[in-house]
């Protein structure tokens, strides 16, 4: 345990690269992931790196940044490839980490209690998820916390207030360059109200003129990309912004309330969470009542300007989870410092029900999983037996230092227990991945190439099957235009939902055979809930009537 006092920045190194850096290829590329994936595929084979597309349509719905980052091992090793494709994603992610200690230390003073807050914050539940559910949040919420790390020093200190204004204006412009307004809003703004709150902005007036030279940067650097797009292609923004900026008041709103368990998605944090929300409880047990006040304050504000949106989402609440880890982190310091002998016996209560429950299920583990798994365990046995006896091995530990009452021992374990998840247990998600009509259109272009064979698709298709196909798949309908082919004969893929349509256009004037049915839902047969037909595409051969 010295060595991990000694060397907070190596254990946050390996924790992130256990948590984040194997099994790459596991899990199916989603939605996101592949709109990123094919704008990047496009930089890389039709040199779209400004004017950015997305199946060779016009992409201006997000900004270039995260694909430019994606290109680059893709560039090397090849665009085809998920896993290589993954590794800048995961890198931020541990990026995040080490930003979120070594400004946890700048707050606190105090490198347990850093490394507590980065751990939690590396091993929440949505920041893992988010790596592979929508790669563009995770970059702009890193990029924004180390600004906030050179803004907060800016703030603080007298010494070097031009460096600090410069790093925290190019990265507050990186932010905005990976996804737009999103986290200066959800994480900048409750962040200055916080701060100006707690710490009222005191000595600002003689750093007048760095201030106005970071603003000045840090809009150049974020507006810039848009400008240019603005004036390369006039006609395509306008319409992608219009469409856009409608969704915000018209697609998925949610009422005010619907963020309010946001602490549920810190995953195994949960309790601990709630707990550090308790801030009459809290306020006077903390090390640092004053920068406590600050977390938990640039924790609220930021779930109240998310709820104040009408368009919600369960990923958007991402930028709540970084001050939440800070926050959460004011609570486990003090279960660690107090709970021998300051804590009587119902504060205890939580402490021992929240590590008790993940020591239970880590024991639970090797008998649960197999009843769960047993009839999809063919060739993941070497994983399940390492999972079982690790997880078994760190619930029985947890208990131990529960009942010695040695909480930063439990806590370290738990971190251990995510650790495992993601070493040994994660490639047994492909014990879900079972359907019996599985078939992935990657085969599709190379034998339509071989048959001189163009392939179009009839109205959108799920990016995820553009992504597995490998190259841009022409649209022969768009919105209600619908332009033929000049073609004799082509292949048209089409989507369940427009079949209909597509028949009653192309069966008066065209032959058609149905060839085939390209199915990538990789976890559940097509008569099972979670079954998509927006993953499911119906090749047909189309050839004109004589």
């Amino acid at each position: 345990m010295k060595w991990i006092e000694e060397n907070p920045v190596k254990v946050i190194l390996l924790a992130g690269a256990a948590i984040f850096l194997f099994h790459l290829n596991v899990l199916p590329v989603t939605i996101m992931e592949a709109r990123n994936f094919i704008t990047a595929r496009e930089m890389i084979v039709d040199g779209n790196w400004l004017l950015t597309t997305m199946n060779d349509l016009p992409r201006y719905q997000k900004p270039p940044l995260p694909s430019w980052l994606t290109a680059i091992p893709g560039l090397i090793f090849g665009a085809d490839n998920p896993a290589v494709l993954r590794i800048p994603t995961m890198i931020m992610a541990i990026f995040l980490g080490y930003i979120g200690y070594i400004f946890s230390l700048k707050l606190v003073e105090n490198k347990r209690h850093a490394l507590i807050n980065a751990l939690i914050l590396l091993s929440s539940f949505y920041i893992i998820t988010i790596t592979n559910e929508a790669p563009w949040d995770i970059y702009t919420h890193g990029f924004m916390l180390a600004g906030i790390y050179f803004l907060y020093r800016f703030f603080r200190e007298e010494s070097k207030k031009w460096k600090y204004s410069l790093l925290a204006a190019i990265l507050i412009g990186l932010s905005f360059m990976s996804k737009g307004p999103v986290s200066v809003y959800a994480v900048l703004l409750p962040f200055l109200i916080a701060y100006g709150i707690v710490f009222r902005y005191k000595g600002l007036k003689q750093k007048g003129g760095q201030l106005v030279v970071l603003l000045l940067l840090a809009a150049i650097i974020s507006i810039w990309w848009f400008l240019y797009v603005r004036w390369a292609d006039p006609a395509a923004f306008l319409a992608i912004t219009k469409k856009e900026t409608g969704n915000w008041s018209s697609y998925n709103v949610r009422p005010f309330y619907y963020y309010w368990s946001f602490f549920t998605q810190s995953g195994l944090w949960t309790i601990p969470a709630f707990a550090s929300l308790f801030y009459p409880y809290l306020k006077n047990r903390v090390s640092h009542p004053a920068i406590y006040r600050f977390t938990f304050l640039w924790t609220v504000l930021s779930v109240v300007l998310l709820s104040i949106i009408p368009e919600k989402k369960t990923r958007y609440l991402v930028p709540v989870l970084i001050p939440l880890a800070l926050n959460t982190g004011f609570y486990i310091e003090y279960a660690i410092r107090a709970f021998k002998d300051k804590m009587n016996a119902k504060e205890r209560f939580p402490v021992y029900f929240h590590f008790g429950l993940i020591g239970l299920i880590g024991i639970a583990f090797p008998i649960a999983g197999y009843f769960l798994l047993k009839d999809n365990i063919e060739g993941l046995w070497v994983y399940f037996i390492l999972t079982s006896i690790i997880l078994f091995s760190l619930g029985i530990l947890i208990f131990k230092q529960l009942r010695q009452k040695n909480i930063y021992y439990a806590f370290l374990l738990t971190i251990g227990f995510v650790a495992c998840i993601k070493l040994t247990a994660f490639p047994l998600a492909k014990a879900f991945q079972k359907n019996e009509a599985f078939n992935n259109i990657s085969s599709l272009k190379a034998s339509a190439e071989k048959e001189e064979m163009n392939v179009y698709s009839f109205g959108e298709i799920a990016p995820e099957m553009i992504w597995h196909y490998g190259a841009s798949i022409p649209l022969i309908k768009e919105d209600d235009t619908v332009d033929l082919p000049e073609e004799n004969s082509f292949a048209v893929l089409v989507t369940p939902v427009e079949e209909n349509e597509f028949k009653r256009i192309f069966d008066a004037s065209f032959n058609i055979e149905l060839k085939e049915v390209f199915d990538i839902n990789y976890g559940a047969n097509p008569e099972k809930r979670g079954h998509k037909k927006r993953l499911v595409s119906k090749l047909y051969l189309v050839k004109r009537s004589l």
